[in-house]
């Protein structure tokens, strides 16, 4: 008994010996990451244009109406795209380079095919008087 107490014993007292290090050095490594959904920058000497348009089959804020606002945001040269749930109403800001109502309405579409555009108009300011920047 007193041999096995004596193995156990010199046992823990290696692990201990073998398992710690004082001196641990972190390994260092380099990982480059690619964000894909970042826009390229806007062009300051576009033309932007602004425009409403009610979105009708929309059921929830978050599911819907945030879904294509997200959409609309990554869209190349559209500068600001806010989607009102309670009002059904879209306010886009836009390159017209970049950017028309054919290609919103796609973009849209593309989310659900139960979402409608109705009556786009291009506006001098939003109806809201909110500017999504």
């Amino acid at each position: 008994m007193k041999n096995l107490k004596s193995i156990i014993i010199l046992g823990v007292v290696a692990l201990l010996f073998v398992a710690c290090k004082d001196n641990v050095e972190p390994e260092l490594k380099t990982v480059e990451v690619v964000n894909k959904d970042v826009k390229t920058a806007l062009d300051p000497n576009a033309t932007y244009a602004k425009v409403e348009f009610n979105i009708e089959g929309m059921t929830c804020a978050v599911g819907c109406a945030k879904t294509i606002e997200k959409k609309m945001a990554k869209m190349e040269g559209v500068k600001s795209a806010k989607v009102d749930f309670d009002k059904k109403l879209a306010m886009v800001e836009y390159d017209e380079a970049k950017v028309n109502h054919s290609s919103l309405k796609e973009t849209i579409a593309k989310v659900s095919k139960i979402y409608e555009v109705q009556e786009m108009k291009t506006v001098d300011e939003f109806s809201t008087g909110q500017s999504n920047h």
